[in-house]
This record gives structure tokens, sequence and C-alpha cells, in this order.
């Protein structure tokens, strides 16, 4: 089994890469048959977004801060860790957005997109769904649209709910809305459209982000999954993804 191995720049991350290198030996990502990405939950989005196109699975170990997406750090075993984990898929979001200028830019998202106001003024957006407006102006400091892997992140901090794994939804979030005020969002079918339109760009400045990609001074925003592609993250039995998002709705704040 050929290992590559990439870890963030802390220290603790980059000696542990070493240790692992010399055990194991290492490989260029697009030969390896796995790649095991060293440190935070940050680093493994980064990973993913990095090494995609390789079509190669992700086993990361935590080595950060946050670790919702990584297995225990340990050195021993490594193969045999591999062979007994569990595969979980993910399809990225892609953000397509449209400026001021009629430039577009286009981004992936394994977590969410995120739309935020740029200025004190709070943002005005039209919300639509395949082409149905349902908001058609939703006052707030921004709006996010969530993976289910993604669901435990910025989206639950914004109050969003927690998806299962295979649940084929996405969350629809807003971020501290003003009008209407007793709307909390909307879970929808994987498959949707969410198009999502700066109402005042000159005066309420809105920016978009694609897990760490931002966009500034926005027009509108495309979001759509990406089902022809995806990326699989390997997780130890005792570690399994799925469990995780199940107990997180469990736990005590």
């Amino acid at each position: 089994m050929r290992f590559a191995f990439v870890a963030s720049e802390t220290s603790v991350a980059q000696q542990a890469r070493r240790k692992f290198v010399d055990r194991y030996a290492d490989t260029p990502p697009h030969e390896a048959d796995v790649i095991v990405a060293l440190g935070g939950d940050g680093f493994m989005l980064r990973t993913l977004h990095a090494y995609r196109e390789t079509g190669a699975p992700v086993y990361g170990m935590k080595l950060g801060r946050v670790g919702f997406l990584m297995n225990k750090h340990r050195l021993d075993d490594l193969p045999g860790r591999i062979d007994r984990a569990h595969a979980a898929l993910l399809h990225p979001l892609i953000m397509r957005v449209t400026c001021g200028a009629g430039e577009v830019h286009e981004a992936l998202a394994f977590n969410e997109v995120s739309l935020l106001r740029q200025s004190n003024q709070a943002a005005h957006l039209e919300v639509k769904l395949n082409d149905a407006v349902k908001l058609e102006n939703l006052v707030c400091d921004g709006i996010l649209v969530s993976t289910p892997a993604g669901s435990t992140a910025y989206n639950l901090s914004a109050h969003g709910p927690i998806l299962p794994l295979d649940s084929n939804v996405l969350a629809l979030t807003p971020i501290s809305p003003f009008r209407p005020r007793r709307w909390r969002g909307a879970i929808l079918p994987h498959r949707t459209e969410v198009n999502l339109r700066v109402l005042d760009p000159a005066k309420r400045p809105v920016s978009a982000t694609a897990d760490f990609h931002e966009v500034r001074d926005i027009r509108s925003v495309l979001i759509r999954q990406q089902t022809d592609h995806g990326v699989r993250l390997l997780f130890d039995p005792e570690h399994n993804l799925e469990q995780r998002i199940l107990d997180e709705q469990f736990a005590p704040d």
C-alpha cells in the first residue's frame, strides 16, 4: 500500500509527518493508494480540494484543534487501520458567482457556501429554488447552504439542522434573520438549485465564500451539489463519521 503523507504547517504536524515517512515511506499524491492528512479539519478541507482529482481516498489524523473529520493520531499499524476503515463519500457544492461587472467565478465547497454582509448594513437577498422565488426579500446578516458533512460546522453555529451523512439533503440556513423574523431556514433535496440574488449591492454589499474561497461585491450566486464527483474519507470503525453526526445531535451544549 502506497501512502502520500501531507501535513499542516504546525511543528507538531510536520514532526509527525517525518515519523510516518520514516516508518512507511512516502509516495507522490498522484501515485498513492491513500493520502494521509495530518492536521485539523481546516487542513483536511484544503487536502480534499488539493487532491480531489487524484481519486485517492483520504485518511486524516487529528493534529489540530478541531478534528471532526479526523481519526486519532497513532503511528503504529497504519496499513491495518486503512484496511479496517469505513469510507464516507462526500459530494461537494459548486458555487457560481456573478459580480458587478459581469465576471463569473466558480468554486467548490465540501462544508458550505455562505453569503455575508460586508458592511454595517443588513443584506437584502432574494431566495429562489429551482427558478421559483421563495423569499422576495430576506433581510439578514447572511445565509448559507450546507452539505451533511458540513452541517456540524458553521451551519450548526447558525442554528441550522444537523444532517445525517446519507440523507441526500442540504441545509439552507439564515444568519441572524431580521425579516421574515420567524424564518429559520429549510431542508432541501440535494438536487435543488439555490439561486441567491443581492437586491441592493451598491448600498448593502455582500460576499460569498465556498469553504475558504471568498468572492466580494457579488450580485448573485447559483449553488448546486456536484453529484457526478465525490471524495472518499476513511474513518476508523470507532470514529465513523455517520455515527459522529448522529451523536452530535444528543451532545450537551
